[in-house]
C-alpha cells in the first residue's frame, strides 16, 4: 500500500517526543490520528501539519489515563473506517517525590496511562495488524524501565513493565510482518519534568537532556526497519550497559542522586 493512503495513530501527539514523532510521519506521507486531552492544542497540531505537509489529520481530545478512554478511542476510529498501520503508544507521565509522600490517586492514573493505555490501544490494533499480516507498533518505553528509580519509583516501574511486555509480544509475533519496536530514551528536554515537579532535580539542571526531535528520528527509523529496540543516545546506552553488571543496589543509589533537587544533590 502506497504511504499516501497509511494512517499512524500516535498518543500525546501535541509536544515532545510524541508531536516530533507525528511531524516524521506526516513528512513521510503518513496520514494521522493525533491523540492528546487538550482540544486546542490538537487542532494547532493538525492545521501545522496539514499545511506543511498537505497529509490528512483527524484529532481526537481523549484522556488516556481514564481506563474507557483508550476503548474509546479504538471506537472512534474503527466508526470512521481507518486503518492504522502504525501505532505510536507515547503519552505518559510521572510523579516526582518519595513513594511514602507522593498521591496514590495521581500514581494509579499514571498506572493507567503508562501501562493501561498501551496495553488497550496495542491489543486492539495488534490484532488487526496480524489479521492481515502487516503493521508497525512503536512502544515509547524509556532507559527508565532497566533502572530502579529512587524519587520516580512508579514511574520506572510502568515503563519496566513495558519494557517487559513489549519483549514478550515481539516474540509471539516474530513470525508474521508486524514488527514492535521499543524506543528508551533518557532524561530529555520536554514538558515531562514540568508535569512531574522535577524541574530542580540535578539531572533537569545539568542541562544535559536530549532533543526530542533527535530522539523520535532515532525511533521512527528503527520502526522503519523493523529493529526490537533503540536506546536513543550514547550516554543512556552506556549507562544501561553498566546498570547490567552493577548490583541493583547502587544504581538505585546513583539514580536516587541524579534526582535529587541540585542543593541537596550536591551536599555530601
Amino acid at each position: 500500500m502506497d504511504n499516501k493512503q497509511k494512517y499512524a495513530l500516535v498518543t500525546g501527539a501535541t509536544m515532545g517526543i510524541g508531536y516530533e514523532l507525528a511531524k516524521l510521519f506526516a513528512q513521510n506521507h503518513y496520514n494521522l490520528v493525533i491523540v492528546a486531552r487538550n482540544q486546542q492544542e490538537l487542532d494547532t497540531t493538525a492545521e501545522e501539519l496539514k499545511q506543511q505537509y498537505g497529509v490528512n489529520v483527524v484529532t481526537l481530545s481523549q484522556d488516556l489515563s481514564k481506563r474507557e478512554g483508550s476503548f474509546e478511542v479504538y471506537d472512534f476510529i474503527k466508526a470512521r473506517g481507518i486503518q492504522v498501520d502504525a501505532l505510536v503508544n507515547n503519552a505518559g507521565q510521572g510523579q516526582y517525590g518519595e513513594f511514602v509522600d507522593t498521591d496514590i490517586n495521581r500514581e494509579l492514573e499514571i498506572i493507567d496511562l503508562n501501562i493501561a493505555a498501551y496495553l488497550v490501544l496495542t491489543k486492539c490494533f495488534l490484532r488487526e495488524m496480524v489479521a492481515r499480516n502487516e503493521g508497525k507498533i512503536l512502544m515509547v518505553s524509556s532507559i527508565g524501565g532497566e533502572l530502579p528509580g529512587p524519587l520516580q519509583s512508579v514511574y520506572h516501574a510502568t515503563k519496566a513493565f513495558i519494557s517487559s511486555f513489549t519483549e514478550a509480544i515481539q516474540n509471539e509475533v516474530k513470525e508474521t510482518n508486524v514488527t514492535i519496536t521499543k524506543l528508551l530514551p533518557g532524561p530529555t528536554a520536554t514538558d515531562f519534568f514540568h508535569k512531574a515537579d522535577m524541574e530542580e532535580s540535578k539531572m533537569v539542571q545539568d542541562g544535559s537532556m536530549a532533543d526530542p526531535a533527535t530522539v523520535a528520528k532515532d525511533g521512527y527509523e528503527a520502526l522503519m526497519s523493523g529493529e526490537l529496540e533503540i536506546i536513543s543516545g550514547l550516554k543512556n546506552k552506556a549507562m544501561v550497559a553498566a546498570s547490567k553488571v552493577m548490583p541493583d543496589s547502587m544504581v538505585a543509589e546513583t539514580m536516587h542522586k541524579q534526582s535529587k533537587p541540585v542543593d541537596e544533590g550536591d551536599k555530601k
